[in-house]
């Protein structure tokens, strides 16, 4: 088996967080026959000197003192040029990767033996693959938001990574993590341009894909979780928080839609993240006009009925791959944990109605933010459960319930029908703080096993996704590859 380096991100992390995983994988890997030396561990740190650095490092050499010299390798910058992106690039032209497949991990980033294992034969199969990106579950949840938000995000992408994957083909999207790259292709044909303003990119996934496919690379999904996840966002401020550095480095990419350097389907990508965020304040527009348009007597002549089919059918294009997703996983052989499953798509359905509205708001006065050149950067991000206090939580979600008092009060004007149709977008509005703060409290006792790595009859994470994998490689001409 060809060497593999397991090449982690760090950033003024929690390390006593970080490596135990990364421990158990890597003591997993080398346990396989003939594996021992097959696979290496890389921490590459962009936290900058201080007495985090020294702990950083301190943890480190006590981590590789339970392997081999050179298992455990351990490198810091003290300066992050070019962000995690460039962090990776220059492990990789010092030389210090001498493998041939790096898999690239974030700090909450938790993958299984063997689905890496899996990884590697696929792009040992094909020699013209350039990154493999599985889907990515969810772990440690350990709040109510970080369970549901966990649940109905494995459920979707799902459905939306097989769609993906049968009509993108070898053209797939690249989320930057818990994926395996073929490092010569990378090294040679995934070095990020800089913007017009000579700023690095922050958002670098979606570019490193484009360029890869642009130089003849095919780049695939598996549309398979099982053992692959990460650390949701334990509460809806850490939510927003991450949105706010992904929107800043997804609007980056209108400066490079023109570049001939892109694949055009990896261009078409971009596209689709740029909207992602720019369409949401043309969604949220629709709640004032609307109100407005009721107050002042516009909709007296539209028809009740056709008005709520409408509605309904707008609901349902929002949320179809996750309601696909349950679908889906209701059309299994019944189990035990039918009633269970019902109940959680129950739950989670409601919170995505008020989550959807609350992030509409959010994200459109984000946009705001980053037009007028706030909101810039790259800081961690929370992973832990904290709670949140009603007074924090006030601050930050206030002008939401504001916002969703006014609208309300409009609708109202109109009549008992305005205000009861209106009532599902603007639930989340109106009870945005204590949505917030319930949904942050931590779970008194911790999940005694974590699901998301673990392949079991019934469970969502069994979906198989060799059949579109397959398909995948069919329409690319290729053949498919170890099953």
């Amino acid at each position: 088996m060809t060497r593999t380096v397991l090449a982690v991100c760090v950033r003024l992390e929690d390390m006593d967080a970080v490596l135990p995983p990364l421990t158990r994988l890597l003591r997993d890997l080398r346990s396989f026959p003939d594996a021992e030396d097959r696979f290496v561990l890389a921490i590459l740190s962009d936290t900058p000197d201080g007495n985090a650095a020294a702990a950083e490092a301190a943890a480190v050499a006590h981590c590789a003192a339970s392997f081999p010299g050179g298992a455990v390798r351990y490198r810091r910058r003290t300066e992050n040029t070019g962000y995690k992106a460039g962090n990776l690039m220059e492990f990789l032209d010092a030389g210090a990767a001498e493998g041939e497949f790096v898999l690239v991990l974030d700090a909450d980033s938790m993958m299984s033996a063997p689905a890496v294992r899996r990884l590697v034969l696929h792009m040992q199969a094909e020699p013209g693959l350039a990154i493999l990106q599985p889907t990515i579950g969810g772990h440690g949840a350990d709040t109510p938001f970080t369970r549901l938000f966990g649940f109905g995000q494995r459920h979707g992408t799902r459905v939306w990574a097989t769609g993906q994957a049968w009509w993108q083909g070898p053209q797939g999207p690249y989320w930057g993590h818990n994926a395996l790259i073929r490092i010569a292709p990378f090294r040679q044909h995934a070095r990020l341009p800089l913007l017009p303003d000579g700023a690095a990119i922050l958002s670098h996934d979606h570019v490193e894909a484009a360029l890869l496919q642009a130089a003849g690379w095919a780049v695939r999904v598996l549309p398979e979780d099982a053992g692959s996840a990460e650390r949701h966002p334990p509460d809806l401020q850490a939510l927003f928080s991450r949105d706010l550095r992904w929107a800043a480095g997804n609007l980056q990419y209108r400066h490079l839609l023109r570049r001939r350097d892109l694949g055009a389907l990896g261009r078409f990508q971009m596209l689709q993240a740029i909207l992602h965020y720019a369409l949401t304040p043309l969604w949220f527009a629709l709640l004032p006009l609307a109100a407005v348009n009721a107050a002042t007597g516009g909709g007296e002549e539209t028809s009740r009925g056709a008005l709520l089919a409408l509605l309904a059918c707008g609901a349902v294009a929002l949320n179809l791959p996750k309601l696909a997703g349950f679908a889906e996983a209701l059309l299994r052989p019944a189990g035990q944990g039918r009633w269970r499953l019902l109940a959680m798509m129950g739950q989670e359905v409601l919170l995505g109605l008020m989550v959807d509205a609350i992030a509409a708001f959010d994200r459109t006065r984000m946009l705001l933010r980053l037009a007028g050149g706030l909101g810039q950067g790259w800081e961690p991000q929370a992973r832990a459960a904290r709670g949140l206090r009603w007074a924090e939580a006030g601050r930050r979600f206030g002008p939401q319930m504001a916002a969703g008092l006014l609208l309300a009060a409009l609708f109202a004007s109109a009549g008992a029908f305005a205000l009861l149709a209106a009532l599902p977008a603007l639930a989340g509005l109106l009870l945005a703080v204590p949505v917030a703060v319930l949904t942050a409290r931590p779970d008194p006792v911790r999940p005694r096993r974590d699901d998301s790595l673990r392949q079991r009859p019934g469970r969502a994470a069994t979906f198989d996704a060799r059949p579109a994998l397959r398909a995948s490689h069919a329409r690319a001409g290729e053949p498919p590859g170890p099953a």
